[in-house]
């Protein structure tokens, strides 16, 4: 997550993010007073370098007001961000059964898709 205040900040981290790792820019949310957040998901190491690249660009563009990294998030916290249940500005939703990351190898979807995730295996690349 990268977390901003004012949209031009928001587009810069998300251009960043997208173009240092491979992420995807999944959904962004628009709070209050300007604050809007990016959720990008793919495996730990390049969401990682992701956020630490988006950061830096939002700070030069504007302000940059937090970043977290989530790994291996639980199920439910996909749904509440795929849902819009976060914020009434959310937007780009992904649709049930879509896969959460870039990687082909990666069986995790989006909550609400008839197949579930595999158990991480010690080969998988966003297993800690």
């Amino acid at each position: 997550m990268i977390e901003t205040w004012g949209i031009p900040a928001l587009i810069s981290a998300a251009d960043a993010a997208a173009k240092t790792a491979d992420v995807r820019v999944t959904t962004y949310e628009k709070v209050d007073a300007g604050i809007v957040t990016i959720y990008l998901l793919g495996d730990v190491a390049s969401v990682k370098t992701a956020v630490e690249a988006g950061g830096e660009a939002a700070r030069r563009v504007g302000k940059l007001l937090a970043t977290h990294v989530i790994p291996r998030p639980d199920p439910s916290v996909f749904e509440m961000v795929s849902n819009g249940s976060l914020a009434k500005g959310v937007r780009n939703r992904h649709e049930p059964g879509q896969r959460l990351a870039g990687n082909p190898g990666n069986e995790e979807r989006v909550a609400g898709s008839e197949a579930s995730p595999e158990t991480p295996g010690e080969d998988d690349p966003i297993a800690d």
